[in-house]
């Protein structure tokens, strides 16, 4: 059995190998810590948003969507906190060169002596920590000045803030009630890591629940259950799960009561959603910057005024995608050889079917495409192979995560039957080949 680090090398090589997930400018070097995600990353992670976005929005009345812009106002993010205090200490070694989070020295490598942490050998050289923001600078328009900073959001929470009354008004909503969206979000980490779990530039899903204050407790905990709901239906191991409460020390500035949904990576836990009771903070903040009114005031009984709180659940795309791969990776050995699959929930796996003829002749290739085009008509996305042995043909799937294999045979051209081969349990069955769109609809509901 691999040990956390080897298993995810294994897993790293694996996503750049089918198509998961590449190194971000590879041809030049790579960027630090940026990846691209490719032809089955972009379906896994759009399948986990999808998943995301049906749950939160599609299958409720009272939550909205919302997609707002990357770039804002600079006083939304004075207003917020970060200008002034979103920020982590640094420290310099002056022998490595090399720059760590003063808070983060245990976990920290040192890349002159990449088996020890900074500061344990006579080497290192480290500064004195300072004060380092974590947001991304840049200017609008053609004059680079003070008057022109603007910054990339480092969240997408301010956007569903300073858009809370359009949003209640235009979609006529009533307290208690949300705000969803899922969004590109920019944060200048000084050491990121662990492959896509720490990334300078990702993706967000986060909703902001605007409630009455006095019931913001009881709407913490009821969403406290349903992400941790959530997160189990994408097929994520339950034991591999666990709430970590933040005490008195961890909180935010905004936060009255936060908790973790954490997941067993190789690495080690580590949390990839936050739910927090922010309380009015948001909201009176830009009310206080803006000028403008950030009251609720109830429809029914208009003396009843007041700034709402906020219950938000926030998670990241790239670490629920992380989380998924990783629970999902299988080392077995069958028949004298090691097989690797990726057990994936079927509602997250890129690829849905894979379609094969056994032979590239009688007409099995002919129906072999027919079934292939009817699949995707039906928007089932399928991958379509006819090289190689079948055995090696099965193997390369389950390296994808592909739930079911149809193989064409000759007893198809005699009945239209296919067998249907399970990733998981390797069971065979035949099913009739004018069946097989519903049988696949079926599974994936």
């Amino acid at each position: 059995m691999a040990n956390g680090s080897e298993r995810m090398d294994r897993l790293v090589s694996l996503c750049k190998r089918r198509g998961f997930i590449f190194q971000s400018s590879e041809i030049y070097g790579g960027t630090g810590s940026v990846w691209d995600y490719g032809p089955l990353g972009v379906e896994l992670q759009r399948n986990v948003k999808e998943a995301w976005w049906r749950s939160m929005v599609h299958e409720r009345d009272d939550i909205e969507g919302l997609d707002a812009a990357i770039l804002m106002h600079p006083r939304v993010w004075e207003a917020s906190g970060h200008v002034a205090g979103f920020t982590d200490p640094l420290v310099d070694c002056r022998t490595c060169k090399a720059r760590f989070r003063a808070d983060h020295l245990d976990s920290a490598q040192c890349p002159r002596k990449p088996s020890r942490h900074p500061g344990e050998h006579t080497e290192c050289s480290l500064t004195e920590p300072r004060q380092f923001n974590l947001m991304f600078k840049t200017f609008m328009g053609p004059v680079e000045e003070d008057a022109a900073v603007i910054y990339l959001r480092p969240e997408t929470a301010q956007g569903s803030y300073v858009n809370f009354h359009n949003v209640l008004t235009s979609a006529r909503q009533r307290i208690p009630f949300g705000i969803a969206q899922v969004g590109k979000a920019f944060r200048n980490e000084i050491t990121p890591g662990n492959f896509i779990f720490r990334t300078r530039e990702f993706e967000q899903m986060e909703m902001q629940f605007f409630v009455e204050p006095g019931t913001d407790d009881e709407w913490y905990e009821y969403w406290k259950a349903k992400r941790m709901e959530w997160v189990q239906s994408l097929g994520i191991t339950p034991s591999k799960l666990r709430f970590h409460e933040h005490g008195p020390g961890e909180l935010a500035h905004y936060a009255k009561t936060a908790v973790d949904i954490e997941y067993e990576f190789p690495f080690g836990w580590s949390e990839f959603e936050g739910i927090h009771n922010r309380t009015d903070f948001d909201l009176r903040r830009h009310q206080e910057y803006s000028g403008k009114k950030m009251e609720y005031i109830d429809p029914v009984d208009r003396n009843k005024r007041y700034i709402p709180y906020v219950v938000e659940t926030a998670v990241g795309v790239g670490r629920v995608v992380l989380a998924a791969l990783a629970d999902a990776y299988v080392e077995e050995e069958l028949e004298g050889e090691t097989r690797v699959v990726m057990r994936l929930h079927p509602k997250l796996a890129p690829t849905k079917v894979a379609v094969m003829p056994l032979v590239k002749k009688d007409g099995m290739p002919e129906l072999a495409t027919e079934l292939n085009r009817a699949l995707r008509a039906a928007a089932i996305p399928t991958f379509y192979d006819d090289a190689g042995s079948i055995g090696r043909r099965y193997r390369r799937q389950d390296e994808a995560g592909t739930p079911w294999c149809v193989t064409i045979d000759g007893q198809t051209m005699e009945d239209r039957t296919v067998t249907v081969r399970h990733r998981d349990t390797l069971a065979q069955e035949r099913i009739g080949a004018d069946h097989l769109v519903r049988w696949v609809r079926e599974r994936l509901v």
